[in-house]
């Protein structure tokens, strides 16, 4: 599917309604204008403390809020894994752009969501990372998603729109796929 497959732009009845469609509206006047003012950047920073300890650290998440989140090294490579790990982290931003992404569109597609459950995992060979086996890329290897879709007043071929939609629109995954396949399971219910 492509980019204009899935595109919310024929939409008429649920533009005005749609608060997403309002503030994308705002945006595109403002980014033909100036591309410039598309670009972002998004930001993560370790400042290293307690250095004598090789297993636990601190990432700071965003650089105007700051947000400390502790991390751990996965037993996996020889840590305790009492705090989520750097894959735990990659899998919380696949899973939460993912899901992000599903809540934009289907507020552009009219689609009332009644529950959502987007769960991301990843696969990885250590023996790569640990130098056991050389010829292990030091990668993971492969990402998969699960995704829960419960929604109101919508349909089969508007539910698929979504799923396309956020495959097409999610950063994230975008990103990923491009050096890892990424698999994706959907369960999708109307009420």
């Amino acid at each position: 599917m492509s980019r204009k497959e899935y595109s919310t732009d024929n939409l008429k009845h649920t533009r005005g309604r749609s608060v997403v469609h309002q503030r994308h509206t705002l945006l595109k006047v403002t980014y033909l204008k100036d591309s410039t003012s598309a670009w972002i950047t998004d930001a993560a920073e370790v400042i290293g403390i307690n250095l004598q300890d090789p297993f636990r650290t601190t990432v700071s998440i965003n650089d105007k809020m700051k947000v400390p989140f502790r991390i751990g090294v996965h037993e996996a490579v020889g840590g305790d894994h009492d705090f989520p790990n750097p894959g735990d982290l990659l899998c919380a931003s696949l899973a939460s752009c993912f899901e992000s992404t599903i809540r934009l569109i289907s507020n552009k597609l009219g689609i009332e969501l009644l529950e959502t459950k987007i769960r991301a995992n990843a696969q990885v060979d250590v023996r790569g990372s640990l130098m056991i086996d050389k010829s292990v890329p030091v990668e993971f290897q492969s990402m998969h998603i699960d995704a829960l879709i419960i929604a109101k007043n919508s349909n089969e071929k508007l539910l698929k729109t979504l799923i396309n939609g956020a495959k097409l629109s999610c950063i994230v995954y975008q990103t990923i796929k491009k050096g890892i396949p990424i698999t994706l399971n959907t369960d999708i219910k109307i009420k």
